[in-house]
């Protein structure tokens, strides 16, 4: 069985916006999220505990250019999107002569 609501255009109106954004909220956040990632920098000594390495490790993969890296002053910092981002790309060293 069918109800039948009577309301005035505005309160139609309101009605058909709450519902519309309680659904597009959640995916304008997602599409942000997205566009705009936090850009989290990690230290050598914080990447090397993350991946369980040494920190030296860490450095020698920067020098090779492996893990991309910026200086700040004497400080240098590893982009953590960036870090799994070359985790991702694992090429084989086994082989390379």
């Amino acid at each position: 069985m069918k109800n039948i609501i009577v309301t005035t255009p505005e309160e139609l109106i309101g009605l058909i916006d709450t519902a519309v954004s309680t659904r597009i909220n959640p995916l304008e956040d997602l599409i942000n999220s997205k566009l705009n990632p936090k850009k989290e920098n990690v230290t050598v000594k914080e990447a090397a505990k993350r991946l369980n390495v040494t920190e030296l490790t860490i450095r020698n993969y920067i020098k090779k250019g492996v893990i991309d890296a910026s200086k700040i002053g004497r400080r240098i910092v590893i982009n953590l999107e960036a870090l799994e981002n070359t985790l991702k790309e694992v090429k084989s060293l086994k082989y390379r002569r």
